[in-house]
């Protein structure tokens, strides 16, 4: 089939989303399929720009292409759902956040805090009714994602679960010794809450060290951060590294640590399986709780510095429990996640 698959960008930004979005084409043409990425460059700020936005999807046409038809559309996020198409399946990433689950957070909300906001969210939510009513199946990617959907629109779905390109190649390596660091690989912002686990390394009491790896609006003041209270010899900002390097982390790791706010799948949490490490996260992480079970596959904390920080010490502690939750993990991702093949066969079925 030809099948295109919709996804916005966001210029100079990379994250979990455009890794799935190439690996979703990948895995289509290694199937056989003819497919293709089509993007818009996205934007969400002012509010009256999300407005814009679902314009331009929703008038795309992609019933063919150069006179040749195009069989399927998956669309992946919003608001690349609202494109019409005859055969339109959505594997929901998430929806427009802010106009729901993050309306009122005193946090992360930022289109409850426009003047326009209001309206806009009305309208966002009314046309996810419509679009997502559309498709002939909706898949969502955890399901945290799915509980959402079903609160937000009453709206059912299947949960459809995916590795990672780096899950991937870390699956056939050998793991290597457990070290003395934490790894915490994830795009230094708000929702990823590195200053959380900035602030509980003060607090522990153990070796521990912990290495952020990636890049992002928060580098500048996790750096001051760091800096203020003396914790350069605990805490290393690695920024973005090669595959190869973020392998040769996670297969050294002491375990690995991901402690997004309410995260819709996450990544992270099944390199470390992959590595057999075991991981650590918080009780309002959302998507990680779906393979992080606390004591069997890693730890799970409240979204404290100090216990945090316990928790690390105690994987310092003791190597021989971090072994055995990592073994575990491994375990429970290849019990979980399907291999890409047969993600294509459901997509496309």
């Amino acid at each position: 089939m030809r099948i295109a698959v919709v996804h916005p960008q966001t210029p100079f930004v990379r994250g979990g989303a455009e890794t799935h979005t190439e690996s979703v084409v990948r895995a289509l043409r290694e199937a056989g399929h003819d497919a293709e990425e089509v993007v818009v460059a996205g934007k969400w700020y002012p509010a009256t720009e999300v407005v814009h936005q679902m314009a331009v999807w929703r008038a795309l046409d992609l019933s063919e292409s150069n006179g040749l038809p195009i069989d399927m559309v998956i669309a992946l996020k919003f608001p690349a759902y609202l494109v019409p198409h005859e055969r339109k399946v959505v594997w929901l990433i998430h929806q427009h956040r802010s106009a729901y689950e993050l309306w009122d957070h005193p946090e992360f909300a930022d289109l409850g805090k426009q003047i326009e906001g209001p309206q806009v969210r009305d309208m966002v939510q009314q046309s996810d009714r419509i679009a997502l009513g559309e498709a002939k199946r909706i898949f969502t990617n955890s399901k945290n994602v799915q509980d959402r959907l079903w609160s937000s629109l009453r709206l059912s779905s299947d949960v459809l679960y995916h590795p990672s390109p780096i899950v991937e190649a870390l699956m056939p390596l050998e793991p290597g010794p457990y070290g003395d660091a934490v790894v915490f690989p994830s795009r230094l912002e708000g929702l990823k809450r590195q200053s959380l686990v900035v602030e509980a390394m003060r607090h522990v009491k153990t070796g521990v060290r912990l290495v952020l790896v990636g890049s992002g609006p928060d580098e500048d003041a996790l750096r001051e951060r760091i800096e203020k209270h003396g914790l350069q010899n605990k805490v290393e900002l690695a920024g973005r590294v090669s595959d190869e390097r973020l392998h040769g982390l996670y297969l050294e790791a002491l375990g690995v640590y991901y402690g997004p706010f309410d995260e819709d799948y996450g990544y992270v949490t099944l390199e470390g399986f992959a590595a057999r490490r075991p991981v650590v996260t918080l009780t309002d992480a959302g998507g990680p709780l779906e393979f992080v079970s606390d004591g069997e596959t890693g730890l799970v904390t409240p979204p404290e510095p100090q216990a945090i920080a316990h928790a690390f010490d105690r994987l310092f502690s003791n190597r021989p429990l971090a072994k055995k939750m990592g073994e575990a993990g491994n375990e429970k991702l290849r019990a979980t996640v399907p291999g890409w093949p047969e993600v294509v066969a459901r997509l496309t079925e």
